[in-house]
């Protein structure tokens, strides 16, 4: 493989053109880069992982108990999902993916952390809409279990509470939205998500009056293209023990 790009899949969805390509990047020594694009925007890239991994470390860290059920909506190249595995007080695993594409890359092995996904017994991949199953007159996240509490709900899908992909995403980002999402909590459980653009004081607002805890930290990370740092938003809420 050279650095040209090597692309692995392509997939007209309902959301535009997903691409799945591999490449080597000159900058940090040759090491092979996956990227994922949506039509022309960039929606992740192995180059970056801070951020998702903050999500989950951020997120468990806020949990003193073992047997934790930890829910992530957004699979992409799996570091968060991997991250969360990676703390062994993790119980069970439930990754949400609206598209079907994204959970075959893991399946038949195009992406690094596939077989670590598909391997672990605490994890399932479920193919469907995160906020559809948010909304309060679903039956949750679980498939099998109706109604189903979790002690983490850990998202990672839009860019930023007020740059969707899908304009129909928008209502979660509501306190009512929210407050959904608050029902499928047990007490003193932990919501967490990322956003690539910098702390929004109106989120921040509706966070607070829905959750009994919340505040937003920003992750800085090496930029290898300019030479100096980026950053994300990794916010965080609890609800009330």
């Amino acid at each position: 493989m050279s650095d040209k790009f090597e692309e692995l899949d392509y997939q007209q969805t309902p959301l535009g053109a997903l691409i799945l390509r591999r490449r080597r990047e000159p900058m940090a020594r040759g090491e092979e880069v996956f990227e994922v694009k949506l039509d022309d925007a960039f929606l992740m890239s192995s180059l970056f992982t801070a951020g998702e991994i903050a999500l989950a470390d951020l997120a468990l860290g806020r949990l003193e108990t073992k047997g934790i059920d930890v829910v992530v909506a957004g699979l992409g190249l799996g570091f968060t999902a991997d991250a969360v595995l990676n703390h062994d007080a993790v119980n069970s695993l439930i990754v949400i993916e609206v598209l079907e594409a994204v959970i075959a890359w893991h399946r038949v092995g195009l992406v690094p952390l596939g077989h670590a996904l598909t391997s672990d017994v605490r994890c399932r991949l479920i193919h469907g809409d995160f906020f559809a199953m948010a909304h309060p007159a679903s039956d949750g996240f679980d498939p099998l279990e109706a109604e189903r509490q979790f002690d983490a709900v850990l998202v990672d899908i839009d860019h930023a509470p007020s740059h969707v992909l899908d304009d129909r995403n928008k209502a979660f980002y509501t306190r009512a939205g929210l407050r959904g999402l608050e029902r499928r909590l047990r007490p003193g459980g932990v919501f967490a998500m990322w956003s690539n653009d910098p702390p929004d004081a109106d989120f921040e607002g509706v966070l607070s009056d829905v959750f009994a805890t919340s505040g937003a930290e920003v992750i800085s990370f090496p930029n290898l293209y300019s030479g100096d740092s980026s950053s994300c938003t990794i916010y965080v809420a609890a609800t009330g023990k």
